[in-house]
């Protein structure tokens, strides 16, 4: 009788491992790319403040050199290998006056191809200002608030007064107690 129900598992678990399949091979495509689409870029951090640094990796680009543009950098940048030669690398600064908005980031591979890769850069403006130096040990997001705690002093008067009611009430229940509990003496 169990042999039904674990026909029908399998088939499900069959079915669920092999659905992916045709979508995978539809997706792959006929094998024939483009060889200028196999060049990328990417942009780290993908958003960025203005006046911000971004870092800028240009795969592909089978040239020594190549240069970067976009209306949300100061100026162009300038690619160069690095250590692995497997990418070209540069820095670019964001201009202080970038409005918030996408971006549109192009590198041009300086090679017989003029190999070209594109990728989109979001510049955001944070509400709160971002610190430009260490913090100081000790306090962190509570020095703000350490102003604060020095003007309350401690209990008042009228605090000690319910403390010392609330120790008498509780001292003569105890002792109250201590004499219930005596043993009549005859």
């Amino acid at each position: 009788m169990r042999s039904i129900p674990l026909t029908f598992c399998a088939a499900a678990v069959a079915a669920a491992t092999l659905v992916p399949v045709p979508s995978a091979l539809a997706e792959a495509g006929s094998g024939h790319e483009d060889p200028r689409s196999r060049a990328t870029l990417s942009v780290s951090p993908s958003s960025v403040a203005p006046g911000g640094e971004v870092d800028l990796e240009f795969a592909g680009c089978k040239g020594k050199e190549a240069t970067g543009s976009s209306d949300a950098f100061v100026s162009q940048a300038r690619f160069s290998p690095g250590a692995d030669r497997a990418a070209l690398f540069a820095e670019a600064r964001i201009r202080s006056d970038a409005e918030p908005g996408d971006y549109d980031v192009q590198a041009v591979c300086k090679d017989d191809k003029r190999t070209k890769a594109s990728a989109v850069l979001t510049v955001v403006h944070r509400n709160r200002p971002m610190p430009v130096a260490p913090v100081r040990a000790g306090g962190g997001g509570t020095a703000a608030l350490a102003g604060e705690a020095t003007e309350q002093a401690g209990p008042g008067t009228a605090h000690e007064v319910i403390g010392l009611a609330l120790a008498a009430v509780a001292a003569v229940a105890v002792a109250f107690r201590s004499v219930r509990r005596r043993p009549a003496a005859d």
